[in-house]
């Protein structure tokens, strides 16, 4: 009999049918799920202490936006992993939803496999950094930064900026192998546990995340490289 704990979702959707019918898929799959119809109560149940291990938001929501509930959670420390699921479809709502903390963005209509695959990575991926051995130092520095990867704490000229657990995963993979060239495939693999998988724009919107927040100039990053046809490769001193 397996002793690994029921994964508890919380699905803030204000469409009571397809919030019934994704419910049902989830709990299928072996999820317990609640569901919150407005952004009031998704607040409510967020408060929760230790009530979900992951969110799957909506973007479109009858007293608010998803972006505020994602906005909210990471100002007030609240890294669990988020997924946006919204009919808005064009970039820069996806650019917005990302850059507001979300991990993952899926436009509907969507396929239910892609959906629960989405889901699985996301969890899977938080339960792989709570079982990392710590590391050689939990600290790092480059640059104006210093990061605290045991204590999620990340200040630039000592001042703190809010990071979410998916960009930490993601400059912590970097530093461990600085100046060499990762390819999109790699990092997909390695930092959100995706094989194969077709869409490596997840990764191009994550190093973007990490350029706002550490190049001077985001536009001309030192940090973070581009390699043209290969990937990218971060460049600890910036030379």
């Amino acid at each position: 009999m397996s002793t690994e704990p029921t994964p508890r979702l919380l699905l803030v959707e204000d469409e009571q049918h397809l919030a019934d019918g994704l419910k049902l898929n989830f709990e299928l799959e072996g999820y317990a799920v609640a569901i919150a119809a407005t952004a009031r109560e998704a607040h409510r149940q967020l408060k929760l202490p230790d009530a979900f291990d992951a969110v799957i938001l909506d973007v479109m929501l009858p007293d608010s936006d998803g972006f505020t509930i994602c906005r909210e959670m990471r100002a007030r420390g609240d890294f669990r992993p988020v997924l946006m699921l919204t009919a808005r479809s064009n970039a820069h709502d996806r650019v917005t939803g990302l850059e507001a903390g979300a991990d993952d963005y899926l436009p509907k209509p969507f396929e239910l496999e892609e959906l629960l695959a989405r889901v699985r990575s996301l969890l899977r991926r938080q339960s792989w950094q709570k079982q990392q051995p710590a590391a050689t130092t939990s600290r790092y520095r480059f640059g104006r930064a210093e990061v605290d990867f045991d204590r999620h704490e990340v200040t630039v000229d000592g001042a703190p900026i809010v990071t979410t657990s998916l960009e930490l995963a993601l400059l912590r993979y970097f530093a461990d192998n600085p100046e060499r060239v990762l390819s999109r495939a790699e990092l997909l693999e390695q930092v959100w546990n995706l094989q194969n998988y077709p869409n490596t724009r997840t990764v191009d919107n994550f190093v973007m995340r990490l350029r706002r927040h550490f190049e001077a100039n985001p536009a001309r990053p030192v940090y973070f490289r581009s390699v043209r046809g290969a990937g990218y490769k971060f460049v600890p001193d910036g030379s």
